[in-house]
């Protein structure tokens, strides 16, 4: 394998994200877009704006002055045999146009590796999925005909989780990063194949961007793994959320498209559950799968926030009204906190109550009235946040500690 590959990327605008990160590694990147950005990009090259964690302003990468070298281009004139790895960046309907269809299907014909980092799966990686009918899938895309002549053991998908946008007040060839998470792709069936990923994996794990403040970490990292499932795992939310907030009367937000129509947003959760379950269902033995199995609830993508934004309105609320009893009732009278310890002695200087027997534990007992293990005393006094670990602490008379 050589150090330095040849990488062809269709998509200029997702894609760019994706380039500035390879080019750290030396890598040659042709982009294919449109000729208007092909131009611009050979002549002034493209800027990717990363946040990054501690800094207030955004860390900047200029194409132009990372190792790599990049040119942009039409679809003409382009051999994908040339190139060691392909990388889909457009957006699905655009690989049915003039021009794009036709260089795809090169692609597939001369079996070169591909990475998926598309707005939906290709539907020649959906085969690589054991007992799944990708036939019954084919309506969901503008043409799934593009996909034919694929073989599965060519592509693999790559999760869109970095989220960007290009500032309408900025050339086409900025790019602002606004949600700075990793790509995730799953390996290919061929060693070989994966052993790119791994070396591009490794290449950008090992990137220390130079910055007024020291060298840095960057975010936006290329994750390998071997599980066909880790690149879904976010398909389920973006089909319950996101890909529902454009309507036939506009906009709406991804809040909005969920809570809208619960059952429609949990009916879509459910459908997926058993793709995000599959591996994870693999590993677990049969009693762990009936219990969890009875106990699984599916939530729609924003119902784990908006319930646990009602829990802190409640917890907060219920944390006044106690202030306020305990400023009422006036402050406690002063006591030995040696002797409330549980199982603990008085001071030497102290007489030992009841001779040489030792004094009865004090701590907060359980149902049956024994005497609860330290281990759970210390996990009941660090639940606080929690209103139903007051409630508990409540029951049990303990004045807990406030970590919110």
């Amino acid at each position: 394998m050589p150090a330095t590959c040849k990488l062809l990327i269709m998509g200029a605008s997702y894609g760019s994200l994706l380039a500035s990160k390879l080019l750290f590694g030396g890598h040659s990147i042709r982009l294919v877009c449109l000729p208007a950005e092909a131009d611009l990009i050979n002549a002034e090259g493209f800027r990717v704006r990363l946040p990054v964690r501690g800094r207030k302003d955004p860390v900047e990468l200029d194409s132009r002055k990372l190792p790599g070298k990049v040119s942009a281009g039409g679809t003409t004139g382009v051999d994908p045999k040339d190139y060691d790895l392909v990388g889909l960046a457009m957006q699905e309907p655009q690989y049915r146009l003039p021009g794009v269809r036709e260089l795809l299907d090169a692609v597939a014909r001369a079996n070169v590796p591909c990475m998926s980092i598309m707005n939906m799966p290709p539907l020649a990686y959906l085969r690589r999925i054991p007992g799944l009918d990708t036939e019954a899938l084919k309506a969901a895309y503008t043409d799934a005909s593009v996909w034919n002549n694929f073989d599965p053991a060519f592509i693999t998908l790559c999760s869109p989780d970095p989220q960007a946008i290009r500032p309408p007040e900025e050339k086409i060839n900025v790019l602002q990063v606004t949600l700075p998470t990793n790509f995730k792709v799953a390996r290919f069936p061929d060693e070989n194949h994966t052993a790119i990923l791994r070396q591009l994996q490794d290449e950008i794990e090992a990137i220390r961007y130079p910055t007024p403040d020291g060298e840095t970490e960057l975010p936006v990292k290329l994750k390998v793994y071997d599980s066909v499932f880790v690149p879904l795992a976010k398909w389920a939310m973006l089909l319950a959320g996101n890909y529902r907030c454009v309507t036939k009367d506009g906009m709406r937000t991804a809040q909005e498209a969920v809570h809208s129509d619960i059952e429609t947003s949990r009916s879509v959760q459910l459908r997926h559950r058993p793709l995000r379950e599959a591996r994870r269902q693999s590993r677990r033995s049969g009693a762990v799968r009936e219990i969890c199995g009875r106990g699984a609830v599916a939530d729609p993508a924003g119902f784990g926030r908006a319930r646990l934004a009602e829990w802190r309105v409640l917890h907060r609320a219920r944390r006044q009204a106690r202030s306020v009893d305990r400023h009422a009732e006036g402050p406690a009278p002063p006591r030995d906190r040696r002797k409330c310890r549980s199982g603990g002695r008085p001071a030497r200087s102290q007489p030992q109550e009841g001779g040489s027997v030792r004094a009865l534990q004090v701590g907060p007992v359980n149902a049956v009235g024994s005497v609860l293990p330290a281990r759970l005393r210390a996990w009941l006094f660090h639940l606080d946040v929690f209103p139903e670990a007051e409630a508990v602490c409540d029951l049990r008379h303990l004045r807990t500690r406030r970590l919110v």
